[in-house]
């Protein structure tokens, strides 16, 4: 990069292609990420109101090889949103982005700009009777375009799919300031390369998301929700595959959760309120949503009676009405917030093969053991196979004791989800955090096409600068 976004000539040149209103406050709220871990930096802030405006602030930035971040809802957990190192670089908000262009519901389609708040996009659906699946813990922050940037997953997954799977088509701006409109309705379209796809995931290295085309689903006629108090991860599994043969399609989350996960919200969230007077070591949450003539309240008992008799399980709540239901979905939502105000000394989003989760996680656990005395809370999306394994401190001792075995625990977590065919990037991202990881274990094939890829895309190297793949 060859001039710092700060400077006055360059502000001064922004401003005569923008309007006063995109230009905000370098303020700490944009350079900050959740867990603490790093503060970035930026000479200035731009927050566009239109696609044409992120077309003139990249064409200007591409001139002058000035480093761009894009910023969504901040919420990203790899650092891929905030710029640590390096000249400062022009921080790209789409907060000003938010408007729901247009909703389809015959089609099944909404289409909305990449500054929408998921929540908002939920409400939007729900309003012509619609589901947009997509939901995080995060969602009434997370923006869409970060959640297709980073391929977002979720509590859905197990039905609906990753991020990638309920869009359509995208409106790029590239690099150099061109504008890509592939905002599809299309459920079929086999014009040669899939640039959507290519575009969802890159975390903003390719080109900036300024609007997508998303898929909705017919809302189920009722849902329901129940805790279940399972054996063993290894009982959780083969419950989940009663579930799918009763119910089929019906299970739409089965999210498993530790004992641990309900200690931290004792200690950190006194105020929400748990389904058990003491924790059980492991649990499973589970959401179904059935067509209509089934209920889903008789379904949940059923599957506990078929669970029981089976020895898979001993004890649960099962959801009466919808202020229970959100309460039990409350109790897992709030997990992650109580393990970032616990503090872990390494966390780790990764997938494996769904057979083989119960034996990671036991050989996990010996891992950790014969390193320290630490806390585990494992918990995650078992349906898809994507477990937050994360390592905390006993109570009483500090992240900063461990700073030292960090990379240790990292390092022996990730050795294995490698060893067992699995990934050490589920549904976060590369962003930054994980580069040394990405480049420890991917194919070298893949890694040096993904080179030329970027190179292709944007040759000055101004997009998301460090972010997926090291600077050059």
């Amino acid at each position: 990069m060859t001039l710092n976004p700060a400077t006055p000539e360059f502000a001064r040149a922004l401003r005569d292609h923008l309007p006063a209103q995109a230009f905000r406050e370098v303020a700490p709220a944009y350079l900050e990420e959740p867990r603490g871990r790093w503060a970035g930096h930026a000479g200035l802030v731009i927050a566009p109101e239109t696609t044409d405006q992120v077309a003139r602030v990249l064409r200007a930035a591409n001139a002058a090889r000035i480093g761009v971040v894009p910023y969504g809802g901040g919420t990203g957990l790899v650092g891929g949103q905030v710029m640590p190192d390096g000249q400062a670089p022009l921080l790209l908000s789409l907060e000003r982005m938010t408007a729901i262009r247009a909703v389809h519901a015959e089609e099944n389609v909404l289409i909305a700009e990449a500054g929408a708040i998921l929540s908002d996009i939920h409400d939007a659906a729900l309003a012509v009777n619609r589901l947009f699946p997509l939901s995080i813990a995060a969602k009434g922050s997370a923006r869409i375009g970060g959640n297709l940037a980073t391929n977002a997953g979720g509590v859905n997954v197990l039905r609906y799919g990753n991020a990638r799977d309920l869009c359509l088509g995208l409106e790029v701006v590239l690099a150099d300031g061109r504008i890509w409109n592939g905002l599809s309705r299309l459920r079929k379209d086999n014009t040669g390369y899939d640039l959507r796809n290519l575009m969802i995931g890159s975390e903003g290295t390719l080109g900036v998301i300024t609007a997508a085309s998303l898929k909705l689903a017919p809302r189920p006629n009722g849902e329901g929700t129940a805790m279940l108090v399972v054996e063993s991860p290894a009982a959780a599994l083969t419950l989940l595959a009663m579930a799918r043969d009763m119910l089929g399609e019906g299970v739409s989350a089965f999210e498993l959760i530790h004992a641990n996960g309900l200690h931290f919200l004792t200690e950190t969230l006194p105020d929400i309120r748990q389904p058990f007077d003491v924790a059980p070591e492991w649990m499973v949450l589970i959401d179904v949503g059935l067509a209509q003539g089934l209920d889903p309240a008789t379904a949940l008992e059923t599957l506990f009676e078929r669970g029981f008799e089976a020895g898979l399980l001993s004890d649960g709540v099962i959801a009466q009405n919808e202020t229970q239901r959100y309460q039990l979905w409350e109790v897992r939502e709030q997990i992650p917030e109580a393990n970032r105000r616990v503090g872990s000394v390494s966390s780790h989003d990764i997938s494996l093969p769904v057979g083989l989760v119960p034996e990671y996680i036991r050989r996990a656990d010996d891992l950790i053991a014969a390193i320290g005395d630490f806390r585990i809370n494992c918990f995650g999306h078992l349906g898809d196979g994507n477990l937050h394994y994360n390592v905390f401190p006993q109570k009483g001792r500090s992240v900063a004791d461990h700073l030292n075995q960090r990379d240790h625990v990292k390092h022996a977590l990730h050795d294995l989800v490698h060893e067992m065919g699995g990934s050490v990037s589920a549904e976060h991202g590369i962003g930054r955090l994980k580069i040394d990881d990405l480049e420890r274990y991917g194919d070298p094939v893949k890694l040096a096409l993904m080179r030329q890829i970027k190179d292709a895309f944007d040759p000055q190297g101004i997009l998301n600068p460090g972010a997926v793949l090291r600077q050059v």
